[in-house]
């Protein structure tokens, strides 16, 4: 396994991480949880990722359980939100509250990164901030991250830190795979310049990119798309089954599978610290981590960028949340 510097925060994570939206019913059992997450440890894996939205708070308290005696093995990062914010509720308040159950839940007195799951315009980047910095004091937090924002809202945010003295997000974790790319326009190249580790989710864009869905033919049982997950019907197009059988010629002629290159791809890109994939099973995540080790060449990353062409961004610069269906 290979290791990487978490952006500027002194952590090392794993190139390869563990997404946790799997873990709780209706996906993952309990004992199927602890499984993976132990065989996740024994390949050397040490970045989870959870939020205290997935699976009502089940992936949270399965992982509390999985990691029973073993927390000093993973740096483990979780998420927060300000959606449906009650009346009265202030920023502040939302995010202690969300903090503190998830270290209730997960069974440890600290999480490695607490991130803010979704931008919330309604509150200022100062709200959100102020509410961070306790928490880093008091030791529950030991850095803070944002998901979903777009490069510029980062940027005022880490003016904003400066400005004000305050802790600043140290990582940003966005869609990005190789069939949804607009993370490459602004918010990769910002990133690398800033020092933020970035985590790329959907690596295998819903599972298109694991080599199960064949061109022309019904998703497999058991798969997003057999569910009818709007993600994958929306990036299920003509013009991207056809990239998929360039890909697969690609990878093919050069030893590899098309989950292979899925995450050299993204472990090529400089500001990537972790690709964080959830898996259903211990033999999913081996394949997972035996993708990570391939290392594309820079002929091969020139071919592999012609053969992508020009970036057709899927939104403008931040997902809706229709995307993380």
């Amino acid at each position: 396994m290979e290791y990487r510097p978490l952006g500027n925060t002194g952590l090392t994570v794993s190139a390869v991480g563990l997404g946790g939206n799997v873990f709780g019913p209706p996906r993952q059992d309990l004992p199927s949880s602890v499984a993976t997450v132990h065989r996740a440890l024994d390949l050397g894996v040490n970045l989870i990722d959870t939020a205290f939205i997935y699976n009502d708070g089940k992936s949270e308290e399965f992982l509390g359980e999985a990691l029973a005696g073993r927390r000093d093995k993973v740096i483990l990062a979780s998420k927060c939100h300000l959606l449906n914010l009650a009346d009265g509720e202030t920023v502040a308040r939302r995010i202690r509250s969300h903090c503190e159950t998830s270290l209730r839940r997960l069974r440890t007195d600290y999480l490695d990164l607490l991130q803010l799951h979704f931008p919330q315009p309604q509150a200022s980047a100062q709200d959100i901030l102020e509410a961070f910095a306790p928490l880093v004091r008091e030791g529950k937090v030991r850095h803070i991250g944002q998901c979903n924002y777009a490069a510029w809202r980062h940027a005022q945010s880490l003016g904003e830190s400066a400005r004000l003295g305050l802790p600043a997000f140290a990582t940003a974790q966005h869609q990005c795979s190789l069939l949804v790319r607009g993370a490459t326009l602004e918010l990769l190249p910002f990133c690398a310049e800033n020092g933020i580790g970035f985590l790329p989710y959907f690596p295998l864009a819903a599972g298109l990119l694991s080599g199960k869905y064949q061109p022309g033919q019904p998703a497999p049982a058991g798969t997003r798309g057999a569910a009818g997950s709007p993600t994958v019907t929306r990036l299920r197009t003509p013009d991207n089954e056809r990239l998929l059988g360039q890909l697969s010629e690609f990878a093919a002629a050069r030893g590899h599978g098309l989950l292979d290159l899925a995450f050299a791809w993204l472990l090529s890109q400089p500001a990537v610290s972790s690709v964080i994939a959830g898996v259903m099973s211990p033999a999913q995540l081996e394949a997972n981590v035996a993708a990570g080790q391939w290392r594309l060449s820079d002929a091969d990353q020139t071919a592999l960028a012609e053969l992508l062409g020009p970036v057709t961004p899927h939104w403008q610069a931040e997902p809706d949340l229709a995307s993380f269906r």
